[in-house]
């Protein structure tokens, strides 16, 4: 399986990618809001374009949808449930379902809701399993539930789907937010000795060639998987004086998402 991770360099700093079959060159790009340079890294390279996968249906992740299909004629994947939010869809995915690439790749679709509540991430079938999970994990990060989404749903896709993942699996974000969300978790976490170090390592990062984590490394520095840290529970008391003596990390959760809505 081939990753080409596409850096926009837009306002909205949003990542498109391409998943290639290395036998055949078919791919299927996902969210790919920057066409242009989708389709120009396909042709560059010889691959062929013939799938398309929304993550979900906001605007800067469809966006860039019938400029691909008009060039390529690739059908068009998202969610079961969005049918009616995003145009054209061609095949409705449910959790479980597997989308191929070419003769080599299989991309297992999980039912991740929360940032919007018809929301798809693509995990690989891979020996190095790697999660394109659109806005439900960033980098040191989650998504927000502004604009169609709940927080409650999105806690219960972290933990019971994306924090029982491996470890080494690798994180493919729909946007660098890395920087902003390293800066909360240390605002939340001071004391966290991966935080810093990361921040010094991305702060001028080339975005063309960015950081891939993992979750092993996500376990370390994302706020939102350290619900039992002690130090993170202890400031959120300094904020929420009136939290209960017994914290559930539910709790915890959504404390820190309503402070990152802020920050």
């Amino acid at each position: 399986m081939i990753v080409e991770q596409v850096w926009t360099g837009n306002n909205f700093r949003n990542f498109n990618y391409l998943i290639v079959c290395p036998d055949t060159g078919e791919a299927l790009a996902i969210d790919p809001l920057d066409h242009e340079k989708c389709l120009a890294a396909a042709k560059t390279n010889g691959w062929q374009i013939t799938q398309i996968l929304n993550t979900h249906e906001h605007h800067d992740h469809i966006g860039g949808n019938q400029a691909v299909i008009d060039a390529t004629g690739a059908k068009l994947l998202a969610h079961q449930n969005a049918k009616a939010k995003i145009p054209d869809m061609d095949i409705g995915l449910s959790a479980g379902d597997i989308v191929k690439v070419g003769k080599t790749v299989e991309l297992e679709s999980l039912d991740t809701p929360g940032h919007t509540m018809s929301h798809v991430c693509l995990l690989s079938r891979t020996d190095q399993p790697a999660l394109f999970c659109g806005d439900t994990l960033f980098n040191a990060g989650a998504g927000n539930c502004h604009n169609g989404g709940h927080p409650a749903e999105l806690y219960d896709t972290f933990v019971k789907q994306l924090a029982t993942l491996p470890n080494h699996t690798l994180i493919y974000p729909g946007h660098d937010y890395i920087a902003n969300n390293l800066e909360f978790t240390l605002d939340r976490e001071p004391d966290n000795a991966r935080a810093p170090e990361l921040l010094k390592e991305v702060g001028n990062q080339d975005l063309n060639d960015a950081l891939v984590s993992t979750l092993g490394l996500e376990k370390e520095i994302n706020t939102f998987f350290r619900l039992h840290n002690p130090t993170v529970v202890a400031r959120l008391r300094e904020t929420f004086p009136d939290l209960p003596d017994e914290l559930d990390e539910k709790t915890v959760f959504l404390k820190l998402r309503e402070l990152r809505n802020s920050w």
